[in-house]
């Protein structure tokens, strides 16, 4: 279960982006920091998460050895950057390594990252999101793509990228929305 309790744990033992990446090897490395440069925000975007007023706390599983986490969760990264300080607060474990959360963010039966969990600023769960999003799973579809896990750092074109990443600040936007109409956090806040 998803207690607050069990998910504080999970966030304090998670790693920062920065570390979480030097996990793997240097093509992985490669592929992650190529993404990472390739996400470009539009003003649009920027504008909205800087006017972000409620914390978020984000725990993503994630596998630096997986191309979808690869492809996405520096998206993630580049988000969390571009809200205020510590609004958007990430924290990245290891599927493999932190396998009891790992069991309890299984989706359609299986293993799956990237997975985010966001959550207010005390651990509540907020949202579940991955493990890919609707603009991944249809590039995919119109593929035809056998395989379940691209290699990390196969290059995407530049409309899947854009369209990822606004999936993904979609989801971010969203959860802090909900953060700010919430009615507990309203009274805790007195806004």
């Amino acid at each position: 279960m998803l207690t607050a309790q069990f998910l504080a744990s999970e966030f304090d033992s998670a790693k920062p982006y920065a570390d979480h990446v030097t996990m793997g090897n240097e093509q992985q490395h490669a592929g992650w920091a190529r993404i990472h440069e390739q996400a470009t925000l539009t003003d649009d975007c920027k504008a909205m998460l800087s006017g972000f007023t409620r914390q978020m706390k984000v725990l993503v599983s994630s596998g630096v050895w997986c191309g979808d986490c690869a492809q996405q969760v520096p998206f993630l990264d580049v988000i969390s950057r571009a809200a205020p300080t510590g609004l958007v607060d990430a924290r990245y474990a290891d599927r493999d390594q932190h396998a009891e959360l790992a069991e309890h963010l299984k989706i359609c039966g299986g293993l799956r990252v990237p997975v985010a969990v966001f959550m207010a600023e005390d651990f509540e769960f907020v949202s579940l999101f991955g493990d890919r999003t609707l603009t991944r799973y249809r590039a995919m579809a119109e593929r035809s793509l056998g395989a379940a896990c691209m290699v990390p750092g196969a290059p995407l074109p530049d409309d899947e990228v854009n369209g990822t990443l606004k999936d993904w600040v979609n989801e971010v936007e969203r959860v802090h929305i909900l953060l700010r109409l919430s009615a507990r956090l309203r009274q805790k806040h007195g806004d």
